[in-house]
């Protein structure tokens, strides 16, 4: 009996120094182990990570795009920018907005400018899912129905605005960041504001 008790003595006095590590004169401290909900925390983190939001959830997540997402609703192109898609979305900031002539963003947020607003933001989306790598020169039909034109000389650029954020991934599509607002060629801004 007493030889069987120093065998398991003998057995935990190895295990022991195996989890020291080395034979390190310091002691350290065990990782905790990580508790149920913690673990299942973690693994929705990363399952949101891998499921992004649709075009309209990533953008409305994210405050540099609350002017945007505040037109998006008013045009009432909420429903379709949450769809199957895919899109590409161009997708002008809060200081691109900010940028359009005095009184324009108020006007086009207007329910008797709704089409008017309706044409401008379906100026900035394309039909289908291109990514930066497949961004090529030339002019790019929009689901408004007119083309913009894309240029990579120096950066991307669509119809002169610059993207400055490529590829934020959506369930439903791709967003582009650009710093300025697209104008379809047959809209006048100034004909708003009167």
């Amino acid at each position: 009996m007493n030889i069987r008790l120093a065998g398991a003595a003998a057995f935990a006095a190895a295990l022991v120094l195996a989890g020291c590590g080395g034979g390190s004169d310091s002691a350290t401290e065990a990782e905790p182990t990580p508790t149920a909900e913690a673990t299942q925390e973690a693994m929705e983190t990363e399952a949101a990570m891998e499921e992004p939001g649709t075009i309209v959830e990533v953008a409305a997540a994210n405050e540099d795009f609350s002017t945007l997402v505040a037109a998006v609703e008013a045009a009432g192109l909420v429903e379709t920018l949450s769809g199957e898609g895919p899109f590409t979305v161009f997708a002008p900031t809060n200081d691109a907005f900010a940028a359009l002539p005095a009184g324009v963003l108020d006007a086009l947020l207007l329910p008797e400018n709704k089409d008017t607003l309706t044409k401008i933001l379906t100026y900035h989306v394309v039909a289908g899912e291109v990514t930066s790598d497949q961004i090529t020169d030339g002019d790019v039909p929009t689901v408004e129905g007119q083309n913009v034109t894309v240029s990579t000389a120096e950066g991307v650029t669509v119809n002169g605005a610059t993207v400055i954020a490529a590829d934020v991934d959506a369930s439903n599509g791709v967003i582009h960041v650009i710093d300025a607002v697209l104008i379809p060629p047959d809209v006048d801004p100034a004909t708003l504001t009167g």
